[in-house]
Protein backbone atom coordinates (compact mmCIF):
# COMPACT_ATOMS: atom_id res chain seq x y z
CA UNK A 1 0.00 0.00 0.00
CA UNK A 2 1.42 3.37 -1.00
CA UNK A 3 1.66 6.29 1.46
CA UNK A 4 -0.27 9.47 0.69
CA UNK A 5 2.25 12.24 1.08
CA UNK A 6 -0.42 15.00 0.81
CA UNK A 7 -2.41 13.62 3.76
CA UNK A 8 0.71 13.34 5.89
CA UNK A 9 1.17 17.08 5.52
CA UNK A 10 -2.13 17.70 7.34
CA UNK A 11 -1.79 15.14 10.17
CA UNK A 12 -2.18 16.61 13.68
CA UNK A 13 -1.14 15.23 17.05
CA UNK A 14 -4.28 13.73 18.66
CA UNK A 15 -2.73 13.03 22.09
CA UNK A 16 -0.96 15.70 24.17
CA UNK A 17 2.60 14.91 25.00
CA UNK A 18 3.69 14.31 28.55
CA UNK A 19 5.96 17.29 28.41
CA UNK A 20 3.04 19.67 27.71
CA UNK A 21 1.02 18.25 30.66
CA UNK A 22 3.92 18.82 33.01
CA UNK A 23 4.20 22.34 31.74
CA UNK A 24 0.57 23.11 32.54
CA UNK A 25 0.98 21.75 36.06
CA UNK A 26 4.09 23.84 36.58
CA UNK A 27 2.33 26.92 35.29
CA UNK A 28 -0.64 26.29 37.66
CA UNK A 29 1.66 25.95 40.64
CA UNK A 30 3.65 29.00 39.67
CA UNK A 31 3.35 31.12 36.54
CA UNK A 32 6.55 33.05 35.99
CA UNK A 33 4.93 35.44 33.53
CA UNK A 34 2.17 36.69 35.85
CA UNK A 35 3.63 35.67 39.22
CA UNK A 36 0.43 33.66 39.97
CA UNK A 37 0.59 30.89 42.57
CA UNK A 38 -2.01 28.11 42.42
CA UNK A 39 -3.99 30.11 39.93
CA UNK A 40 -4.03 33.39 41.88
CA UNK A 41 -1.79 36.38 41.99
CA UNK A 42 -0.37 37.51 45.36
CA UNK A 43 -2.78 40.44 45.36
CA UNK A 44 -5.76 38.09 44.80
CA UNK A 45 -4.57 35.76 47.54
CA UNK A 46 -4.20 38.67 49.97
CA UNK A 47 -7.73 39.91 49.29
CA UNK A 48 -9.38 36.52 49.74
CA UNK A 49 -7.41 35.75 52.94
CA UNK A 50 -8.41 39.09 54.45
CA UNK A 51 -12.05 38.49 53.47
CA UNK A 52 -12.22 35.09 55.17
CA UNK A 53 -10.42 36.36 58.29
CA UNK A 54 -12.97 39.15 58.67
CA UNK A 55 -15.88 36.84 57.82
CA UNK A 56 -15.04 34.10 60.34
CA UNK A 57 -14.01 36.61 63.02
CA UNK A 58 -17.45 38.21 62.68
CA UNK A 59 -19.16 34.81 62.98
CA UNK A 60 -17.15 33.92 66.11
CA UNK A 61 -17.88 37.31 67.70
CA UNK A 62 -21.62 37.04 66.93
CA UNK A 63 -21.77 33.50 68.31
CA UNK A 64 -19.93 34.55 71.49
CA UNK A 65 -22.28 37.51 72.05
CA UNK A 66 -25.34 35.27 71.57
CA UNK A 67 -24.00 32.63 73.98
CA UNK A 68 -23.13 35.17 76.70
CA UNK A 69 -26.52 36.88 76.39
CA UNK A 70 -28.41 33.58 76.33
CA UNK A 71 -26.50 32.23 79.33
CA UNK A 72 -27.02 35.37 81.43
CA UNK A 73 -30.64 36.02 80.52
CA UNK A 74 -32.16 32.62 79.85
CA UNK A 75 -30.16 29.76 81.36
CA UNK A 76 -29.79 30.78 84.97
CA UNK A 77 -30.81 27.62 86.86
CA UNK A 78 -31.43 29.61 90.05
CA UNK A 79 -33.24 32.72 88.86
CA UNK A 80 -36.29 32.53 86.57
CA UNK A 81 -36.36 35.05 83.74
CA UNK A 82 -40.04 35.91 84.24
CA UNK A 83 -40.94 36.75 87.84
CA UNK A 84 -44.05 37.76 89.79
CA UNK A 85 -46.34 39.87 87.54
CA UNK A 86 -44.45 38.82 84.43
CA UNK A 87 -44.61 35.10 85.21
CA UNK A 88 -47.39 32.60 84.60
CA UNK A 89 -47.74 31.81 88.32
CA UNK A 90 -48.50 35.39 89.26
CA UNK A 91 -48.09 37.09 92.62
CA UNK A 92 -50.58 35.16 94.77
CA UNK A 93 -49.36 31.76 95.96
CA UNK A 94 -51.71 28.82 96.12
CA UNK A 95 -52.26 26.60 99.14
CA UNK A 96 -51.72 22.84 99.00
CA UNK A 97 -52.32 19.91 101.35
CA UNK A 98 -50.83 16.49 102.03
CA UNK A 99 -51.47 13.57 101.99
CA UNK A 100 -53.02 13.39 98.53
CA UNK A 101 -55.64 10.78 97.53
CA UNK A 102 -54.60 8.13 94.96
CA UNK A 103 -57.07 9.59 92.45
CA UNK A 104 -55.81 13.02 91.36
CA UNK A 105 -59.40 14.11 90.74
CA UNK A 106 -60.36 13.43 94.36
CA UNK A 107 -59.74 15.45 97.54
CA UNK A 108 -61.25 12.89 99.95
CA UNK A 109 -59.15 11.49 102.81
CA UNK A 110 -61.00 8.36 103.86
CA UNK A 111 -60.05 5.42 106.06
CA UNK A 112 -61.50 3.03 108.62
CA UNK A 113 -60.81 4.08 112.17
CA UNK A 114 -57.94 2.26 113.80
CA UNK A 115 -57.36 -0.23 110.97
CA UNK A 116 -53.67 -0.05 110.09
CA UNK A 117 -54.20 -1.45 106.60
CA UNK A 118 -56.77 1.26 105.97
CA UNK A 119 -54.68 4.26 107.05
CA UNK A 120 -51.30 2.83 105.91
CA UNK A 121 -51.60 4.52 102.50
CA UNK A 122 -52.06 7.97 104.08
CA UNK A 123 -49.22 7.39 106.51
CA UNK A 124 -46.89 6.28 103.71
CA UNK A 125 -47.82 9.35 101.69
CA UNK A 126 -46.82 11.64 104.55
CA UNK A 127 -43.63 9.69 105.23
CA UNK A 128 -42.54 10.17 101.63
CA UNK A 129 -43.52 13.84 101.57
CA UNK A 130 -41.72 14.62 104.84
CA UNK A 131 -38.64 12.50 104.16
CA UNK A 132 -36.63 15.52 102.94
CA UNK A 133 -37.43 17.30 106.21
CA UNK A 134 -36.18 14.39 108.29
CA UNK A 135 -33.09 13.73 106.15
CA UNK A 136 -32.14 17.29 105.20
CA UNK A 137 -28.54 16.63 106.19
CA UNK A 138 -28.34 14.03 103.41
CA UNK A 139 -30.00 16.24 100.81
CA UNK A 140 -27.78 17.95 98.25
CA UNK A 141 -26.62 21.26 99.71
CA UNK A 142 -28.62 20.86 102.92
CA UNK A 143 -26.80 20.87 106.21
CA UNK A 144 -24.10 23.15 104.80
CA UNK A 145 -26.12 26.35 104.56
CA UNK A 146 -28.91 25.80 107.12
CA UNK A 147 -29.43 28.72 109.47
CA UNK A 148 -31.39 28.75 112.72
CA UNK A 149 -33.73 31.59 111.89
CA UNK A 150 -36.17 33.51 114.01
CA UNK A 151 -38.18 36.67 113.50
CA UNK A 152 -35.25 38.86 114.51
CA UNK A 153 -32.62 36.78 112.71
CA UNK A 154 -33.57 36.18 109.07
CA UNK A 155 -31.24 34.02 106.99
CA UNK A 156 -28.10 35.67 105.56
CA UNK A 157 -27.68 35.66 101.75
CA UNK A 158 -27.24 32.12 100.46
CA UNK A 159 -28.52 30.54 103.68
CA UNK A 160 -31.87 28.82 104.29
CA UNK A 161 -33.99 28.52 107.41
CA UNK A 162 -34.20 25.24 109.28
CA UNK A 163 -37.61 23.56 109.62
CA UNK A 164 -37.87 22.08 113.11
CA UNK A 165 -39.96 18.92 112.76
CA UNK A 166 -40.16 18.53 116.54
CA UNK A 167 -42.73 21.32 116.59
CA UNK A 168 -45.25 19.09 114.78
CA UNK A 169 -45.75 16.62 117.63
CA UNK A 170 -48.09 14.67 117.88
CA UNK A 171 -48.22 14.95 114.06
CA UNK A 172 -45.04 12.92 113.60
CA UNK A 173 -44.17 9.61 111.98
CA UNK A 174 -43.50 7.85 115.31
CA UNK A 175 -47.10 8.64 116.28
CA UNK A 176 -48.51 7.50 112.89
CA UNK A 177 -49.48 11.17 112.34
CA UNK A 178 -52.30 10.44 114.79
CA UNK A 179 -54.29 8.53 112.15
CA UNK A 180 -54.52 5.49 114.43
CA UNK A 181 -56.42 7.59 116.98
CA UNK A 182 -59.03 8.76 114.45
CA UNK A 183 -57.60 12.28 114.77
CA UNK A 184 -55.58 12.69 111.56
CA UNK A 185 -53.01 15.36 110.77
CA UNK A 186 -53.09 17.21 107.47
CA UNK A 187 -50.07 19.24 106.35
CA UNK A 188 -50.42 22.57 104.54
CA UNK A 189 -47.84 24.41 102.43
CA UNK A 190 -47.74 27.55 100.31
CA UNK A 191 -46.68 27.14 96.71
CA UNK A 192 -43.31 28.68 95.94
CA UNK A 193 -43.11 31.92 93.97
CA UNK A 194 -39.64 33.29 93.36
CA UNK A 195 -39.09 36.67 95.00
CA UNK A 196 -42.56 36.89 96.58
CA UNK A 197 -42.73 38.75 99.90
CA UNK A 198 -45.88 38.48 102.04
CA UNK A 199 -47.60 41.60 103.30
CA UNK A 200 -48.58 40.69 106.85
CA UNK A 201 -51.72 41.38 108.83
CA UNK A 202 -49.50 42.49 111.71
CA UNK A 203 -51.83 45.13 113.12
CA UNK A 204 -53.86 43.06 115.56
CA UNK A 205 -56.31 45.93 116.05
CA UNK A 206 -57.31 45.96 112.38
CA UNK A 207 -57.67 42.32 111.32
CA UNK A 208 -60.06 41.46 108.44
CA UNK A 209 -63.66 41.10 109.51
CA UNK A 210 -64.01 37.88 107.51
CA UNK A 211 -61.13 36.27 109.43
CA UNK A 212 -62.45 33.54 111.77
CA UNK A 213 -62.88 34.71 115.35
CA UNK A 214 -60.82 31.78 116.64
CA UNK A 215 -57.86 32.83 114.49
CA UNK A 216 -58.18 36.46 115.56
CA UNK A 217 -58.03 35.37 119.19
CA UNK A 218 -54.97 33.18 118.50
CA UNK A 219 -53.20 36.04 116.74
CA UNK A 220 -53.82 38.40 119.65
CA UNK A 221 -52.66 35.83 122.19
CA UNK A 222 -49.51 34.97 120.25
CA UNK A 223 -48.53 38.58 119.51
CA UNK A 224 -49.18 39.59 123.12
CA UNK A 225 -46.51 37.09 124.12
CA UNK A 226 -44.11 38.24 121.39
CA UNK A 227 -44.91 41.07 118.98
CA UNK A 228 -42.50 39.65 116.40
CA UNK A 229 -44.91 36.77 115.76
CA UNK A 230 -47.21 39.20 113.96
CA UNK A 231 -45.04 38.76 110.86
CA UNK A 232 -46.78 35.55 109.89
CA UNK A 233 -48.79 34.28 106.93
CA UNK A 234 -51.74 33.11 109.00
CA UNK A 235 -53.75 29.95 108.29
CA UNK A 236 -57.29 28.99 109.22
CA UNK A 237 -59.19 25.74 108.60
CA UNK A 238 -62.89 25.26 109.21
CA UNK A 239 -65.92 23.38 107.96
CA UNK A 240 -67.53 24.84 104.86
CA UNK A 241 -71.12 24.63 106.11
CA UNK A 242 -72.54 25.08 109.62
CA UNK A 243 -72.88 21.30 109.87
CA UNK A 244 -69.26 20.81 108.75
CA UNK A 245 -68.07 23.38 111.29
CA UNK A 246 -69.78 21.44 114.03
CA UNK A 247 -68.57 18.03 112.81
CA UNK A 248 -64.92 19.00 112.34
CA UNK A 249 -64.49 19.70 116.05
CA UNK A 250 -61.36 21.18 117.59
CA UNK A 251 -58.55 22.09 115.16
CA UNK A 252 -54.95 22.63 116.28
CA UNK A 253 -52.17 24.20 114.22
CA UNK A 254 -48.57 23.09 114.75
CA UNK A 255 -46.13 24.63 115.42
CA UNK A 256 -48.02 27.90 114.69
CA UNK A 257 -51.27 28.82 112.95
CA UNK A 258 -49.29 30.10 110.00
CA UNK A 259 -46.03 30.27 108.06
CA UNK A 260 -43.25 32.36 109.67
CA UNK A 261 -42.32 35.39 107.61
CA UNK A 262 -38.58 34.80 107.83
CA UNK A 263 -38.90 31.95 105.29
CA UNK A 264 -39.65 34.55 102.61
CA UNK A 265 -38.79 35.62 100.01
CA UNK A 266 -38.07 32.30 98.32
CA UNK A 267 -34.93 32.67 96.19
CA UNK A 268 -34.25 29.07 95.19
CA UNK A 269 -31.27 28.72 97.52
CA UNK A 270 -29.68 25.30 97.76
CA UNK A 271 -31.39 23.14 100.40
CA UNK A 272 -34.46 25.37 100.84
CA UNK A 273 -37.48 23.64 102.41
CA UNK A 274 -40.91 25.22 102.50
CA UNK A 275 -42.40 25.84 105.95
CA UNK A 276 -45.32 23.59 106.85
CA UNK A 277 -48.32 23.81 109.13
CA UNK A 278 -49.63 20.58 110.61
CA UNK A 279 -53.42 20.78 111.00
CA UNK A 280 -54.48 18.37 113.73
CA UNK A 281 -58.15 17.39 113.68
CA UNK A 282 -58.44 16.48 117.34
CA UNK A 283 -61.93 14.93 117.50
CA UNK A 284 -63.67 14.96 114.12
CA UNK A 285 -67.05 13.26 113.92
CA UNK A 286 -66.87 9.77 112.41
CA UNK A 287 -69.11 8.11 109.87
CA UNK A 288 -69.75 11.30 107.89
CA UNK A 289 -67.99 13.30 105.17
CA UNK A 290 -66.66 16.60 106.52
CA UNK A 291 -65.91 19.36 104.00
CA UNK A 292 -62.97 21.47 105.15
CA UNK A 293 -61.62 24.70 103.72
CA UNK A 294 -58.21 26.08 104.67
CA UNK A 295 -57.20 29.63 103.82
CA UNK A 296 -53.92 31.55 103.90
CA UNK A 297 -54.07 35.11 105.22
CA UNK A 298 -51.84 37.91 103.91
CA UNK A 299 -52.67 41.26 102.36
CA UNK A 300 -51.23 40.23 98.99
CA UNK A 301 -52.77 36.73 98.85
CA UNK A 302 -55.91 36.81 96.75
CA UNK A 303 -58.91 34.82 97.95
CA UNK A 304 -61.30 33.31 95.43
CA UNK A 305 -63.07 30.07 96.25
CA UNK A 306 -64.19 29.48 92.66
CA UNK A 307 -60.70 30.06 91.20
CA UNK A 308 -59.07 28.29 94.20
CA UNK A 309 -56.85 31.26 94.99
CA UNK A 310 -55.41 31.43 98.49
CA UNK A 311 -57.57 28.50 99.59
CA UNK A 312 -57.59 24.72 99.50
CA UNK A 313 -60.49 22.33 99.94
CA UNK A 314 -60.50 18.68 101.04
CA UNK A 315 -62.85 16.23 102.68
CA UNK A 316 -62.28 13.88 105.59
CA UNK A 317 -64.26 10.75 106.38
CA UNK A 318 -63.40 8.35 109.17
CA UNK A 319 -65.54 5.24 109.52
Amino acid sequence: MQRNVKLEEFEIETKPSRSSERGKVRNFIYDGNTGAFLGRTPESWGKIIIFYIVFYASLVALFAICMVTFHQQFINPRVPRLQLDRGLIGTSPGLGFRPLPPDVRSTLIWYKGTSYESYKYWEDQLKEFLSVYKMKGQTAGAGQNIFNCDFRNPPPPGKVCDVDIRGWEPCIEENHFSFHKSSPCIFLKLNRIYGWRPEFFNDTQHLPQEMPVELQMQIKNITEYNRDYANMVWVSCQGETPADKENVGVVRYLPYPGFPGYFYPYQNAEGYLSPLVAVHLVRPKTGIVINIECRAWAKNIKYDRREKLGVVHFEVMIE
